[in-house]
C-alpha cells in the first residue's frame, strides 16, 4: 500500500498549529495528545519537536498534570490589563460616536483614530494613542463615515 502523505506538510503544519493556537479546548486537547506520547514512551525533546513546541513547554505540562491532574492542564483564567474606560464611559464613547465630531468641538467631520484619542483626552481624562482608537473602532464595529447632510432642494 502506497504511504499517504501531505502534499504541503509544512503550510499544513504551520496552518494546524495556528489553528490549536486560536482555540483554547483546542489547546487543551494539544497538551492532552502530547502526555498521551510522553505515556508511550517518547521523550520531552520528541513531543516538542513534533508538536512545534519547546521542550521546556512539554516538562511543564508535565508538571502542571503531576501536581493538579487533567484540570492542571487546562488554562486558568487571566485578568489582563484593566480597560481605562469603564463600561459607562464606554456606553457613552459609543453614543459619541454616533455624532459628528464637530458637536466637540473639532475640524473634523469625520471619526478617525486620531480624533477620537483627542475626544477621549479632552472629555474623559484618558490618554489612548491613535492604534488603540482604531482598535475601539473596530470593537463597537462603528463606522468612520461623515454624516448625512440634509439633501439639497431643487
Amino acid at each position: 500500500m502506497k504511504k499517504l502523505q501531505i502534499a504541503d506538510a509544512q503550510a499544513a503544519r504551520a496552518a494546524i498549529q495556528r489553528e490549536v493556537a486560536r482555540n483554547e479546548a483546542a489547546r487543551y486537547e494539544h497538551r492532552l495528545h502530547g502526555l498521551l506520547l510522553l505515556t508511550a514512551g517518547l521523550s520531552c525533546r520528541q513531543v516538542a519537536v513534533l508538536f512545534g513546541e519547546s521542550s521546556t513547554t512539554v516538562q511543564r505540562w508535565i508538571r502542571r498534570f503531576e501536581s493538579g491532574g487533567l484540570q492542571a492542564l487546562r488554562e486558568a483564567k487571566r485578568s489582563g490589563r484593566p480597560h481605562l474606560l469603564d463600561a459607562g464611559q464606554r456606553r457613552q464613547v459609543e453614543a459619541d460616536l454616533r455624532l459628528d465630531p464637530l458637536n466637540f468641538g473639532f475640524a473634523a467631520r469625520v471619526w478617525n483614530g486620531r480624533v477620537l484619542s483627542e475626544h477621549l483626552r479632552r472629555h474623559y481624562a484618558v490618554d489612548l494613542g491613535v492604534r488603540q482608537c482604531q482598535r475601539i473602532f473596530r470593537q463597537l464595529r462603528a463606522r468612520r463615515r461623515r454624516p448625512r447632510l440634509p439633501a439639497k432642494r431643487r
